[in-house]
């Protein structure tokens, strides 16, 4: 079977407590748990999209996390994945081969990187879908996966990412804990190759993603997760590439921009209307002015 190909689907069940009030949008929507092809393996997702006939953009959501940490759940594709769809999107995402009842084994940003790659060919069999309008997301390890797709693909008209990983060497310097992470996921890992932490880590190769896919980084200066300056250090790499980007710094925002959700889902919202939705020009990013 091709990459992208559903070979099962089903309603999301809604939990009681998301059927009205603020979640009012979801009645607009049409959200499935979805098992589609990737590698000739069926690895677990889900896809949301408007009920009313039409020809939307799309935006392909990374989660962040590992296995089951971090995963995609119900509350999570309600709350987010389908307040985007609300705005007029066609939305898909992965949980990553390996995990809730996917086969094969995630990769930690190695191969596993097909699972985002191909939700493309999915779109592209959507009806209401114009995949020639896709916009991506990702928060976390999300962001690394996000910055990854964007070296092997050009069909991204924009990115967007929440507290990203950048650099998992500097990473596990903070975060001891992810040297398990390593070990577990990626295939023969060797704490003294740092090639391979390179190899996922987009700081090192941020020449190498698309130049015209702008890129708005978010990041908490609060987040003890990831180390805000990775997404500092990031954005000054984007301007010596003269990358398109916007970096937000939210004032003692989480991991997860809680203090600032409106606000983070604002900037998201403006940017994806922006550069997929309506492809604005890019902006010009020579030095000009009075």
């Amino acid at each position: 079977m091709q990459n992208g190909y559903i070979t099962e689907r089903k309603p999301l069940e809604i939990p009681k407590s998301f059927s009205g009030g603020e979640f009012s949008y979801i009645k607009n929507l049409k959200i499935e748990d979805i098992t589609y092809i990737s590698d000739n393996l069926k690895v677990k997702g889900f896809l949301v999209s408007p009920k009313k006939k039409g020809n939307y953009p799309c935006i392909i959501y990374n989660r962040g996390g590992n296995r089951e940490f971090g995963a995609l759940t119900p509350e999570r594709v309600i709350r987010f994945l389908a307040l985007v769809a609300s705005w007029g999107y066609v939305v898909a995402a992965s949980q990553y081969r390996g995990n809730l009842g996917g086969e094969g084994r995630e990769q930690f940003g190695g191969d596993d990187i097909n699972d985002v790659l191909n939700l493309i060919p999915l779109l592209e069999a959507h009806p209401y879908a114009d995949h020639e309008r896709i916009g991506m997301m990702g928060g976390s390890r999300g962001g690394m996966m996000t910055y990854k797709a964007l070296t092997l693909t050009d069909r991204i008209k924009a990115a967007s990412i929440r507290c990203g990983v950048t650099d998992l060497i500097s990473w596990t310097e903070d975060r001891k804990d992810m040297d398990e992470v390593y070990s577990d996921l990626i295939p023969e890992f060797n704490p003294d190759d740092r090639m391979t932490l390179k190899s996922r880590s987009p700081i090192y190769w941020a020449d190498k993603m698309c130049p015209t896919t702008p890129i708005l980084i978010m990041h908490g200066t609060s987040d003890w997760r990831v180390n805000p300056l990775s997404s500092i250090k990031m954005a000054e790499r984007l301007m010596e590439l003269k990358h398109p980007y916007r970096l937000v710094m939210l004032e003692g925002s989480d991991h997860s921009l809680s203090e600032h959700i409106n606000e983070r889902n604002r900037l998201i919202k403006e940017w994806m209307d922006r550069f997929v939705r309506d492809g604005a020009p890019l902006p010009n990013l020579e030095l000009h002015g009075d």
